[in-house]
């Protein structure tokens, strides 16, 4: 029997081996594309200009400034709206994804205690000189994030969150006192890589000891996601927009 041939994903054009991805603007793969940036030149005939072939220099076809505001004295923001040759090959992108069962918190508490039968530990902080707890608070705190309670809610789970500015040996020393199955870690200050050099030290730090089998290792951040996550050593990487279920559903699926 003849396999049907596979369609190709909207937005997506076949070409022989290849998939050539367009930006969509007003209609399917026309290149259309939006640009924003800031000069510093007060607004007028002469800065829409500069506009203009600033965009063109970077490769936009016939732009129209769609918007210019100044935005303090000498500086205006533009927003240039036009076409791009440019196409992104799909079928040469092979990129570590993240794929777990969103589970019930239900499920969740049956799993730890089928499998476990006590609760399952986790402990987290931000480490380093990162002072902004709002990633670490939003995934352990009982409060949580958008609607969805922090793992402290669930009563299958042992939470500690340790805050802001911890050191790495600080963030161990706690783990280990309190037997904990998993570590997050959470960056948010990116400045000249901080958030690579934080994270990485804390891996490094585990394997010095022998330890890095003994924790289910998870980092997360803005600019964090899962093939990052995974460079820097660590088990999962989780960005903008995980809720407390999403890491609740992975260390199950991976502990339990």
């Amino acid at each position: 029997m003849q396999k049907a041939a596979k369609l190709p994903e909207r937005g997506v054009e076949m070409s022989d081996e290849k998939q050539l991805l367009r930006a969509y603007g007003d209609r399917r793969g026309d290149g259309m594309i939006q640009l924003s940036f800031t000069l510093e030149v007060a607004p007028g005939a002469r800065a829409r200009e500069a506009a203009k072939r600033f965009a063109e220099l970077h490769g936009i076809h016939e732009p129209l400034v769609a918007s210019m505001e100044e935005v303090a004295p000498g500086f205006s923001l533009f927003v240039v709206y036009g076409h791009s040759q440019h196409a992104v090959d799909l079928a040469t992108i092979e990129v570590p994804e993240l794929r777990t069962e969103a589970l019930s918190r239900e499920v969740v508490y049956a799993r730890i205690q089928e499998k476990l039968g006590r609760k399952l530990v986790v402990v987290g902080a931000c480490t380093g000189f990162d002072a902004h707890t709002v990633g670490i608070d939003a995934i352990l705190n009982y409060k949580g994030f958008s609607g969805d309670k922090g793992l402290e809610s669930y009563k299958c789970f042992e939470a500690y969150n340790l805050g802001a500015q911890v050191e790495n040996e600080q963030l161990l020393a706690r783990a280990l006192a309190v037997n904990a199955d998993a570590i997050l870690i959470s960056q948010i200050i990116t400045q000249r890589n901080s958030h690579k050099e934080n994270a990485a030290a804390f891996i490094e730090l585990l394997n010095q000891q022998g330890l890095r089998d003994r924790f289910v290792c998870l980092l997360g951040g803005p600019r964090i996601d899962h093939k990052l996550a995974l460079e820097l050593g660590f088990d999962a990487g989780f960005g903008t927009g995980t809720k407390p279920g999403d890491v609740a559903s992975y260390l199950v699926e991976r502990l339990a």
